[in-house]
Formats: C-alpha cells, structure tokens, sequence
C-alpha cells in the first residue's frame, strides 16, 4: 500500500500513535455523526478529556459505505486519503429534480422519461466521463464566504456556484428499469455524484436525482476491510488498547 497507512482490521488497537479504521458509514449518520461517536468511545477507553479523531472525504447522510478515520498522530495524514479515487454504486431516478440533486430535499421539478432508450443512457453515461467541468449542488458543504453552501441555500440565499475540474474514470451503468438507473462510478477526490445524477437526467433531456448512494473503495482501501460502526465501537469497548 505504498506509503499510506495500513488500516486496523483487529485489536489491540494503537489509538495515539495512529489508527485508520474503515468504517460502513450507517444510513441517515453524518460523517461528524460518527466521528464524534468514535472519539467519545475512544476518549472514555483511553480516560481522557481530548483526543484528536478525523474523516478523509465527507459522506452525504443518505450515503452508506466507507469513511477513512484516522485516530491520534495519524490526523496528520488524512489529507493523504482525501486526494485518493474513489468507487461508488448506487441509483439514480430519472424523470425528475429537486434542489439537492438528491432524495434529501422534495422533488421540485418532474420531466417525461417515455423517450429515453436503454442506448441514449449508456451514451450519456459514456458523455460524463473524462475530464469535466463539474457544477457542484448548491446544497453542499463547499465553503463559499466561510460558510457551507448549504447552509445559504436553506436560509433561501442567492448562492453563486462556479464550476470545478473532476475527472471520471468509469461510469458503469450496471441496471436500467425506468425510472431507475444503477450504476458504479470511479472517480478524483471532489467529484459530486449527485451532481452527475443531475447532469445525466439534463443530457437525457429529463430530470434525475440520486436515490442511493455507496462508497466502496477509497484509493487501495477495499469494501472488504471496512468494519461495522457498532462492531467497532463493542470491539474499542472490550478490548485492551496498546
């Protein structure tokens, strides 16, 4: 694995030197969500006030599947796993929008879907990927002013999004029964999936936001080694610590 860090697949676990565990980021959870309730665990084993625990690469709440934490000396290296690629699968509906890009907001907008062809979705799919010019959704952590984009958005702000380079190194389409479409995408830090939904529904002269979303690999970490959050969190609690 290079010079990255060796994720901890066991105890005994080293928590101030460094660990990186791979954690299933439960649905409806915030990445700070399970941040926060590692640290408390990790605080309370280890009998202190403070301790330093970090995420590599938010995770919307709707989102399941992998989040990079780092524990102790090894904060220092998540901006290592923040620049890794990324692998996720999940579900796109097409035929409407709603301001998210995904199911986290009401649908704002529906669109006919009767003219969409199984070929004109794998040729769009095929027309997101490379070197993109991507719109990020205006309900997105991106700090415009010091403060997250979402946070404008939902006091009803005029919220100027600009455009960032991504690339798309895949975008699979793996299942299309109208008005859902799955998919697994391969992609550089900073790619929204959301926005893709939205950019693929548009392309297909429709609508389309993201319904399900899964971070499976980050860089070389697999899906494999990822460790259920309340098995982590039983394993902190019973076991020795070195």
């Amino acid at each position: 694995m290079s010079n990255l860090p060796e994720p901890s697949l066991q105890p005994p676990f080293t928590f101030q030197d460094g660990t990186l565990f791979l954690v299933n980021k439960p649905k409806g959870w915030t990445s700070f969500d399970v941040v926060n309730k590692l640290r408390w665990k990790i605080r309370k084993k280890l009998g202190l006030k403070k301790f330093k625990v970090g995420h590599a690469g938010t995770l919307d709440p709707m989102a399941t599947g992998m989040l990079n934490i780092c524990t102790g000396k090894w904060t220092k290296r998540l901006q290592e796993l923040q620049g890794l690629d990324k692998t996720y699968t999940g579900t796109i509906t097409l035929g409407a929008t709603t301001a998210s890009y995904d199911a986290e907001e009401p649908i704002n907008e529906t669109f006919p879907t009767d003219h969409i062809t199984e070929e004109m979705i794998r040729q769009a799919a095929i027309d997101l990927t490379g070197d993109l010019q991507q719109l990020p959704p205006i309900f997105s952590a991106i700090k415009v002013g010091g403060q997250p984009l979402y946070k404008k958005a939902r006091r009803g702000e005029s919220v100027e999004v600009k455009p960032r380079p991504v690339t798309v190194h895949e975008f699979e389409i793996t299942r299309i029964e109208l008005p859902e479409v799955d998919f697994v995408i391969s992609c550089s830090k900073g790619t929204y999936i959301r926005s893709l939904a939205y950019d693929l529904g548009k392309s297909l002269d429709s609508g389309g936001y993201l319904t399900a979303l899964r971070r499976t690999v980050v860089g070389p970490y697999l899906e494999e080694n990822m460790w259920n959050l309340e098995e982590l969190l039983t394993a902190i609690g019973d076991r020795d610590i070195v």
